[in-house]
């Protein structure tokens, strides 16, 4: 075994836990509310807008970053898609921080638009668990070199993650006039 194909492995490895330990995590942490566990901590209410901006701008980085590699630059394309990656780390160390310290809030709007808002919800939930992997695979080919499989997947997961991005900043939008 050579030693790109031992580095791969060791990738594969790294994503496969991450791919299980991150979502397992936010479930986990999601459920559990620090004040209601007695703890004395603030609610974090101002995060929510931070953590929404936090996510449009991923999707404008993503935009750009595709803009970046069709211009044939592959170092800008390089620092959007990482700096892409530290703003969904971001968002989610927010995220579980809000809910962990601030009772969750409910939609309150109904008919039609209460369908819609759920429909773009799960399928935000949904996509943000599958998109893990997608990323970190995209991110290992790009590492090891392996451009034509980069690009090959890069093709799935840049509308994925946009689709992810976008419609976190959706349901920031829908849900807002309803918190406390």
């Amino acid at each position: 075994m050579n030693s790109t194909e031992l580095k791969e492995k060791r990738y594969k490895r790294w994503i496969t836990i991450l791919s299980i330990i991150i979502p397992v995590a936010v479930a986990a942490l999601f459920g559990v509310n620090l004040r209601k566990l007695g703890f004395d901590v603030e609610p974090l209410t101002f995060l929510p807008p931070i953590y929404a901006t936090v996510n449009g701008f991923t999707a404008v980085l993503l935009v750009f970053a595709v803009i970046a590699i069709k211009k044939g630059n592959k170092a800008l394309h390089e620092k959007l898609n990482t700096l892409a990656i530290i703003c969904s780390v971001l968002f989610l160390v927010m995220y579980v921080a809000y809910h962990m310290t601030s009772d969750s809030t409910s939609f309150g709007g109904e008919g039609f638009i209460k369908y819609i808002y759920y429909f773009i919800l799960i399928t935000h939930i949904i996509l943000s668990v599958i998109i893990i992997p997608f990323v970190l695979i995209t991110l290992m080919r790009a590492k090891l070199g392996k451009f034509p499989e980069h690009k090959k997947i890069a093709k799935i997961t840049f509308p994925l993650w946009l689709y992810v991005a976008v419609t976190g900043v959706i349901v920031y939008l829908m849900i807002s006039p309803y918190y406390a």
